[in-house]
């Protein structure tokens, strides 16, 4: 799952999308619900929002005018800010009903991988640009005589794409060969060759793996305070603002109905050349909310998918070399239907571990369609310490440290019905932009996706062909 440590700052409205709790909170059991089906061809067909036309400002609440205002201060939102502020001379605000890390970039286990990618699908070009922009700040920070792993608790571990069956590793074997000629270095481990580099691994005899040695990991919370640090350096040039636990509540319009600005619950925020809609799993929601142009507003469906991630602090009974990632989690994390096949209670379970810079052991992952509950399901939990016991042996004959050590994270994945983010102009509002549903990949796409937003609002080439991602000719 995508899931990270928040920022440790007071937080007088916490975002109720994720949740942290030690082993000894007390609990209750999510009550269970009905399962049904979504097919994503019913968000085509569904109606238009109506309501009343955008509105004008409310001349009562303080103003203030910038070029881009951006909703949204999870790690989508607040590298767009930063790719702005680093790449032209535009002066942005960035507004969120919470505060930066409190979503699902606070609960994302960080990898910054190609190994679980696929060689020719249309993120694929998205995932390679972004974590070459991601290494590419790793050295500048180096370059600057700081350590990458205190700034953005940087780790080139490796990946570990973990298999136990003939048919993994038929697919594995395939994927090492494609990860080769796309000019990535990639190596199929067979069982033995694997247990001299992760011994505490255990998958058989006719297991192995695809070990990817360049993929890296970071740690959301620094690497969150990084990037805002950075941010507030444009603040003493009038370039840069922040307005937290401040929700937007509607667009504001112009005479001539364009976007001019963000009403917030304190203030007016105006635009002049863009609004960025980039609040992760709301972002859908917030559309509906804020932009009600009868006839006009697609249906952006971004889903909720809660997941879970059991955090083992200082835990040095179990030592890891790279990042490991069972097979089942791609098949898990992509939907290939067009549609939500099983939008229903029950959790997937796929086996994900790592170990942080801080030596803190990340075991995930779940992955289920409950709205947005975010009450914790001990059962849920338990699968997945049975789930990496399969894989880790080590792990089931210390159930009493884990019972004492473990934290638990919940957070809520934007998910996409047809596996792709959101990026671009909302067709008939053309300084109106979405950055949204990259599900379990907000980390590993960020830097691509706030390059592709900013190109697209400064009028630069393109790196990347955002076609894959638009809104037109997907929901409108």
């Amino acid at each position: 799952m995508a899931m990270m440590e928040p920022i440790a700052r007071p937080s007088p409205n916490p975002n109720p999308s994720i949740l942290f709790l030690r082993a000894s909170s007390s609990v209750r059991r999510i009550s269970s619900v009905a399962a049904s089906r979504f097919p994503f061809d019913r968000w085509r067909s569904r109606p238009r929002f109506r309501a009343a036309p955008p509105r004008s400002a409310d001349a009562s609440l303080p103003k203030s005018e910038h070029d881009v205002v951006v909703v949204g201060a999870g790690i989508i939102g607040l590298t767009i800010a930063r790719q702005i502020l680093v790449a032209s001379d535009l002066s942005v605000a960035v507004v969120d009903a919470a505060v930066p890390c409190s979503g699902a970039t606070g609960a994302g286990q960080g990898y910054i991988w190609m190994a679980n990618k696929t060689l020719g699908s249309e993120t694929w070009e998205l995932a390679a640009r972004s974590k070459q922009l991601w290494e590419k700040l790793s050295e500048s920070i180096r370059d600057q005589g700081k350590d990458p792993a205190q700034v953005l608790g940087w780790k080139k571990t490796g990946s570990l794409l973990v298999g136990r069956t003939q048919e993994e590793m038929h697919m594995l074997k395939k994927r090492v060969k494609q990860l080769n000629e796309s000019g990535l270095r990639a190596e199929y481990l067979s069982t033995s060759s694997l247990q001299l580099k992760e011994p505490a691994l255990k998958i058989g005899k006719e297991g192995g793996a695809a070990f990817v040695p360049d993929d890296c990991q970071l740690d959301a919370s620094q690497t969150v305070a990084f990037i805002e640090e950075g941010n507030k350096q444009f603040l003493s040039h009038g370039r840069y603002a922040e307005f937290y636990n401040d929700p937007a509540l509607s667009l504001v319009s112009s005479a001539s109905a364009q976007i001019v600005g963000i009403q917030t619950s304190k203030r007016n925020l105006y635009a002049k050349r863009a609004v960025v809609i980039a609040a992760g799993t709301w972002s859908g929601t917030l559309m509906q909310n804020l932009l009600v142009q009868p006839n006009i507003l697609p249906n952006i469906p971004v889903m909720p998918r809660k997941g879970y991630l059991i955090v083992l602090e200082n835990f040095n009974k179990l030592h890891l070399n790279h990042g490991v990632m069972e097979v089942g989690y791609m098949n898990h994390h992509r939907s290939t239907s067009g549609a939500v096949e099983n939008y229903q209670s029950l959790p997937s379970i796929s086996m994900t571990a790592t170990l942080d810079v801080k030596g803190n052991l990340l075991l995930g992952s779940s992955r289920q369609f409950v709205g947005f509950n975010r009450e914790l399901d001990e059962s849920i939990v338990q699968q997945i310490l049975d789930r990496a016991g399969q894989f880790f042996p080590a792990l089931n004959a210390l159930s009493l440290d884990i019972k004492i050590g473990k934290r638990i994270r919940i957070g809520h994945r934007p998910y996409m019905p047809d596996g792709k983010p959101v990026i671009g102009p909302v067709p008939g509002f053309p300084n109106l932009f979405l950055a949204a549903g990259h599900e379990g990949s907000g980390l590993s796409l960020a830097l691509g996706t706030a390059e592709m937003v900013t190109n697209m609002i400064t009028g630069d080439s393109r790196t990347i062909d955002h076609k894959p991602y638009s809104v037109e000719g997907r929901f409108c």
